[in-house]
């Protein structure tokens, strides 16, 4: 029978025979085993935050020291650490490879198994989001009771993958982050990132001009089913928008371009990005039309990354 439901059948019990007994004796057995269950889940529950402090902090000693002395740790892709220095090592890894992710940890159930083990099970979210497809972390945690302390004896994670398209836009990953350039007195900003389980990359940019004029637009990048390609959704701050079709090429992509403005009247163009290196790209608009009148190529932008 469930635990819970035998305490609660307990006092339930308890209450019918002897309300009396119980009113002057607080510190019957029944009440007694109550209090011990709810401050040993008080207490499991306390160990998953102090993780979340440990490893937000960055302090692998702290995060080895909530295991026992023989824990055992196995990551999402089953390889195991035992032992509190093993363990020590592998978050010392983790936390010098300079992201900073901070985590954040969500109980899903927690179970007192007996009167020194319990079972807790729940999600761990990383942000910013690890590289690759999304997902979200499952974990399982047997802890036990160590000279009147819970600790973690094993806890073994999973990797969850989310519904995504993201592997058919997967190579513009690296566009990801805020980009910024400067030409003729005008300043644009970029700011990309990945949206909708990463199956769109958003794009708001923002101009400001010589005369600190600020305008600001949106551009959504994701994957048409339907054509079987990249495709773009550009809304201008204007009123007019635009739907782009998308290939790869050497060192970036193509973009065809038809839109669009506010009034009515259509345009076309040819986008070109040329990836540089990691930190740098080449933007240019090529084939330019406006309401049946050719406009000439713009100049070759270099949007550059801006670091944190």
């Amino acid at each position: 029978m469930n635990r819970r439901l035998i305490l609660a059948l307990g006092i339930f019990l308890s209450g019918i025979s002897t309300p009396l007994l119980l009113a002057q004796s607080p510190a019957t057995p029944t009440t007694r085993v109550v209090t011990t269950a709810v401050s040993d889940t008080e207490a499991v529950a306390q160990s998953a935050a102090a993780f979340e402090v440990a490893f937000n902090s960055g302090n692998a000693v702290a995060v080895a020291a909530l295991w026992t002395e023989d824990g055992e740790y196995v990551d999402d892709g089953g390889q195991s650490f035992k032992g509190r220095k093993a363990i020590q090592g592998e978050y010392e890894r983790v936390f010098a490879d300079g992201k900073d992710h901070k985590i954040r940890i969500v109980i899903d159930s927690l179970t007192l198994d007996g009167e020194s083990t319990a079972t807790e099970q729940g999600r761990a979210m990383l942000d910013p989001a690890p590289a690759g497809a999304p997902a979200f972390g499952s974990y399982t945690a047997t802890h036990t009771k160590v000279n009147g302390k819970w600790l973690m004896s094993k806890v073994v994670d999973a990797r969850i993958e989310l519904p995504s398209s993201y592997n058919f836009v997967a190579d513009l990953d690296w566009l990801i982050g805020t980009w910024v350039a400067e030409e003729y007195g005008s300043k644009t900003v970029s700011v990309c990132s990945w949206v909708a389980n990463k199956s769109f990359v958003q794009r708001i940019y923002t101009v400001t001009t010589p005369d600190q004029i600020t305008t600001s637009g949106v551009q959504m990048i994701g994957y048409n089913p339907q054509g079987r390609h990249v495709q773009s959704w550009n809304f201008s701050p204007d009123g007019g928008h635009a739907v782009g079709t998308w290939w790869p090429r050497e060192n970036g992509w193509m973009a065809q371009m038809q839109g669009m403005s506010a009034d009515g009247r259509s345009s076309s163009a040819t986008v070109l990005l040329t990836r540089l290196d990691d930190n740098a790209y080449v933007w240019q608009s090529i084939n330019r039309m406006f309401d049946g009148q050719s406009l000439p190529e713009t100049d070759e932008v270099i949007l550059k990354r801006q670091q944190k």
